[in-house]
């Protein structure tokens, strides 16, 4: 009996990680080991918010998400220079050029290094002068703790953007799940910290984000010392490998990927800003609670989409155009799989909804309708702008983020404010601006693949 048991086991463990090629048997590990990961970021992100809510209050909490949210962009400061570094280090690899990877990686390092050091210097002398009283549509008298909390916020937020590097390094490595884990140990830490607040502090924001913000600066800061101290020794960033002639190179692809960025954040993540500005802080709270709890779908189709990037770069510079297009199929197929999931639970979000944060919090069912929408158009547009990415063929999808970054902060306020769809219009003016992609990436892919892509197609 134990002997059958065994072989079954055996056959499972083949069927899993055997067969196929060598990128494929990476890639299934890594799905495995990212779903282990992320589901218990997931969790973790799920007791944080009721944990979180109760620590401050909705409009407190309201004014946290929109800080954060605001102060997030420092991520975009490395113009692009993270995921050119993800594609460049991935090629060079492909084609054995160690000493060209380990360039890439010095050059990176010293760049961002010295960006979010002026970043962090100039933010310095420019917080005083900002209201952020006026910014987060908050009480007046609030106006020092969130300077202060600023400040916090981005010097953490700025070391964390170049220590992050480290994840970027093992994802180029198709090591994505390795790079999870780190987010995980960031967010376990993130949560005992709020639990440790909670017990001996009174609901203070200023505690709250500097605390949250120098957990997610300290693990990849430690991340950086175990991994260039080790594995990847070979690769460790040092001065004499830095060149800025290679800068040419990252610059060249990561301001496209920079644009590309800052337009996507226009697109997306402006929703709590305009939300907070039309109708206050605490309204920021329900459209954030839909968004983490449809959030979860996205993240596991994101798991399964996130081992593709580097192995499509490194099947692309080996030419297999066949993987490419077998594992999109596959890809597509478990987008199928993922409509079926939103649509469950739509019809479920109300009893999660009182369950998970209680009933003090209403969500109207068109927000959650709504959402379950973006996730789809989202997740969909990826399979293919995911292989886009990868090869940095970006230049049509840069021209169109552009576009619909500038329609969509007016067409946000129009559905709202003006139409009186409230929150819910924010959220339809971002699915509206998603549609058209949905076509044309897959169209831009095929003639790629089919060697007939030329001029803003092929750049």
């Amino acid at each position: 009996m134990s002997t059958l048991l065994a072989k079954k086991f055996e056959l499972i463990l083949e069927n899993l990680f055997g067969g196929g090629h060598d990128r494929t048997v990476k890639a299934k590990k890594n799905i495995i080991g990212l779903f282990l990961l992320r589901g218990i970021v997931t969790a973790v992100n799920f007791v944080l918010v009721p944990l979180t809510l109760h620590y401050l209050n909705p409009t407190r909490y309201g004014i946290w998400l929109t800080l954060s949210s605001i102060l997030g962009w420092i991520g975009f400061l490395d113009i692009g220079l993270g995921n050119g570094l993800r594609n460049k280090f991935a090629e060079a690899l492909a084609r054995g050029e160690e000493d060209l990877a380990r360039s890439y990686v010095s050059t990176t390092y010293a760049v961002i290094g010295v960006l979010m050091l002026a970043a962090v210097v100039i933010f310095f002398f420019v917080n005083p002068f900002l209201h952020w009283s006026a910014i987060l549509n908050t009480p007046p008298e609030m106006d020092g703790e969130l300077s202060s909390l600023a400040l916090g916020v981005f010097t953490f937020f700025s070391f964390r953007l170049v220590f992050g590097l480290i994840g970027i390094i093992l994802v180029a490595m198709q090591r994505p799940a390795m790079s999870s884990l780190l987010e995980t140990i960031a967010s376990v830490l993130s949560l005992l910290a709020v639990v440790a607040l909670k017990i001996w502090t009174n609901g203070s924001l200023l505690l709250l984000g500097l605390t949250v913000s120098f957990v997610g600066a300290m693990v990849p800061f430690f991340a950086n010392a175990w991994f260039f101290r080790g594995t990847y020794r070979r690769f460790a960033p040092s001065f004499k490998n830095v060149d800025l002639s290679h800068a040419k190179d990252l610059v060249g692809l990561g301001i496209q990927f920079f644009i590309l960025q800052i337009s996507s954040l226009v697109l997306i993540s402006t929703a709590n800003i305009i939300i907070a500005q039309l109708f206050g802080p605490a309204e920021v709270t329900p459209y954030n609670i839909a968004y983490k709890f449809y959030g979860a779908a996205l993240l596991g189709f994101t798991i399964i989409l996130t081992p593709f990037w580097s192995a499509y770069t490194d099947a692309f510079v080996r030419k297999d155009t066949d993987w490419i297009l077998r594992s999109t199929r596959k890809l597509t197929r478990y987008w199928l799989v993922l409509v079926g999931v939103l649509i469950v639970m739509t019809a479920a979000s109300n009893l999660v909804y009182k369950i998970w944060v209680g009933k003090e919090i209403a969500i109207p069912i068109g927000l959650s309708i709504l959402m379950a929408v973006y996730v789809s158009l989202v997740a969909w547009g990826t399979i293919f702008v995911n292989f886009i990415n990868a090869i940095g063929k970006i230049r049509l999808q840069l021209y169109i983020a552009v576009i619909l970054g500038i329609v969509n902060i007016p067409l946000a306020i129009f559905l709202a404010k003006v139409i009186d769809l409230k929150v819910v219009g924010v959220i339809l003016a971002t699915c509206l601006c998603l549609l058209p992609g949905c076509f044309i990436w897959p169209v831009q892919m095929k003639k790629i693949l089919n060697h007939t892509a030329t001029g803003i197609w092929n750049r």
